[in-house]
């Protein structure tokens, strides 16, 4: 399983990091990849627990949120959501089974707002006057977290944490995450042109985003009884197992910025 992560890391790395350094519609489209087929992995997973959401509106709408995010003058977002809202109850109205309806409809909204409204941030990060090193800021804590969760609840992970969710998760784990996520913040907020209380501030509020970001996706699996999202990505599962934590840390980051900084 190291192994396969190692290498699936090898081959996305240089992809990912090649287009947020080009940024503009390569990095938008990377972003929209992978918003798209977390999308759909969702609305999957939950077919798989006996819903029926509205996959194509859902996506559709996962879609209109990145073009808003990339094109934020089109406001393309008000219509978005209203559409994603209307057109499954007037669906619902044409046909005579309402059977199930009010709950496939609130997780057709839930997934597309949770993935696409999420994901969306990640464009409005890069898309900052200093988008580039606060976007490699941001993914560099995400990964160190998850890097320094991993080995250390290896290799001394005893004390569960939040085990009701996520059974292999432990306290030693959460901690050297934590560790490690907060000491690269503070190492290269200072490439990113932010003091020390804002790289530590921000350090803080992201390692906080990236463990319950996870924690979030492994609760949603573990409602509709699946391991992961999906396969795509060997060694790690689908793609939103993949970028879980990257949800709520680019949202967290884009904000933090945007109020505290700029």
């Amino acid at each position: 399983m190291l192994a396969q992560r190692i290498l699936s890391t090898v081959v996305l790395l240089p992809l990912v990091l090649g287009a947020a350094y080009l940024g503009g519609p390569y990095f938008a489209v990377v972003v929209a990849a992978f918003a798209l087929l977390g999308a759909f992995e969702f609305f999957r997973m939950v077919r798989k627990a006996g819903h029926a959401p509205y996959d194509a509106i859902g996506l559709a709408l996962v879609a209109v949120l990145l073009v808003d995010a990339y094109y934020p003058y089109l406001g393309l977002w008000r219509w978005g959501i209203a559409a994603a809202v209307m057109l499954p109850l007037v669906w619902q109205i044409l046909h005579k089974d309402a059977h199930g309806f009010l709950t496939n409809w609130a997780l057709t909204l839930v997934g597309a707002l949770y993935v696409g409204g999420l994901a969306a941030h990640m464009i409005l990060l890069r898309n900052l006057p200093r988008g580039l090193p606060w976007l490699l800021l941001t993914c560099l804590v995400t990964w160190m977290c998850d890097s320094g969760a991993y080995f250390a609840g290896v290799r001394w992970g005893k004390r569960g944490f939040f085990v009701h969710i996520s059974p292999h998760k432990t306290w030693e784990g959460a901690v050297g995450g934590f560790v490690s996520g907060l000491v690269t913040a503070l190492l290269v907020g200072h490439w990113a042109g932010l003091a020390l209380w804002q790289s530590f501030a921000l350090g803080v509020v992201l390692v906080l985003g990236v463990i319950f970001g996870d924690l979030a996706e492994s609760l949603l699996k573990r409602q509709v009884g699946v391991k992961d999202s999906g396969t795509l990505i060997p060694g790690h599962g689908g793609a939103l197992d993949r970028a879980d934590s990257l949800l709520f840390a680019g949202t967290i980051a884009y904000h933090f910025l945007l109020w505290l900084v700029l």
